[in-house]
């Protein structure tokens, strides 16, 4: 005897994600695409209405309302034009062809990036030492150590791009899990940025950061000729952190020309010949407060 098993259908929301992503930071798009998956305990359930809404630390952004649709994927946010840096939450609920309604999703997120080149208070750094721009050369290590203020620390961004590559670390830890940073462009005409949260990696008292800057494309070799230097000479960095804290000012470190460069243990890298590394050269702790800096340069 076969025994007829009736269940209540439950729909609920998941997977929610803001251009492609979950919770991404440095968004630069006004209008965010945002995209979710209905999720049911039966087959064939198909949602026949959403509503999402939108609010950031002041309060409610935007509310949809109810709307008709089975439209899951890419609908943009549609409130107020957002800020730079600004961060916003959200959530969503739908119904299913039925008419039933599910709960509120979790909530997501979503943070903008910078959205106007005034947002950037940093200056272009490079290596203060003559270069033969017919060979290759040593990777440049650079490093900022900094104390933060008084008070918590609520947040840490830190936005960072080079003309070349570059690989981020702070007190000894990477950031980020990216390789290739800041990623291939035309370099004349445009540069990529990416954002990090590093407010887990600080540390009370002194904090180090460390940067390795590489050829890349930028003046590596590069096309079917294999020629160097194809968009520059100069290996550049420009980055910014900054600091909100509980009573809401702000702190921010930046390149200047406070930071100290150095040659280390990576001799010569590039994509079609490899990277050559001499262990002798090793600087242990570079990257990590208390380094004795004394022999780097301005």
């Amino acid at each position: 005897m076969i025994k007829n098993i009736r269940r209540n259908t439950k729909i609920q929301i998941g997977d929610l994600r803001c251009e492609y992503a979950h919770n991404p930071l440095g968004i630069d798009t006004q209008k965010p695409r945002l995209s979710w998956k209905l999720e049911a305990n039966r087959r064939a359930v198909v949602q026949s209405a959403y509503q999402i809404r939108v609010r950031d630390q002041a309060g409610e952004l935007w509310n949809s309302g109810k709307i008709e649709s089975d439209q899951s994927i890419h609908v943009p946010y549609g409130g107020p034009i957002l800020r730079s840096a600004q961060r916003c939450e959200w959530q969503v609920r739908a119904w299913d062809g039925a008419g039933r309604q599910s709960e509120w999703s979790e909530v997501a997120s979503w943070e903008m990036g910078l959205l106007a080149t005034s947002d950037w208070k940093a200056s272009w750094i490079e290596p203060d030492w003559d270069e033969d721009p017919h060979v290759s050369h040593p990777a440049p290590y650079l490093r900022k150590s900094f104390r933060p203020g008084a008070g918590e620390i609520v947040s840490a961004r830190l936005y960072a791009t080079a003309r070349g590559l570059y690989e981020l670390s702070l007190n000894g830890q990477r950031v980020g899990n990216a390789l290739f940073t800041p990623g291939f462009t035309s370099y004349a005409h445009r540069l990529q940025y990416q954002t990090y949260d590093i407010t887990s990696l600080l540390v009370p008292g002194e904090n180090v950061l460390g940067v390795i800057l590489g050829d890349g494309w930028y003046r590596g070799k590069y096309g079917p000729r294999q020629k160097p230097n194809l968009y520059g000479e100069r290996l550049g960095l420009l980055l910014q952190l900054n600091l909100r804290y509980a009573d809401r000012h702000e702190e921010w470190i930046v390149s200047d020309a406070g930071w100290l460069a150095s040659r280390g243990p990576i001799i010569k890298s590039n994509f079609p010949d490899g990277e050559i590394y001499d262990a002798r050269l090793e600087m242990s702790g570079w990257d990590r407060p208390g380094f004795d800096a004394s022999a780097c340069q301005h």
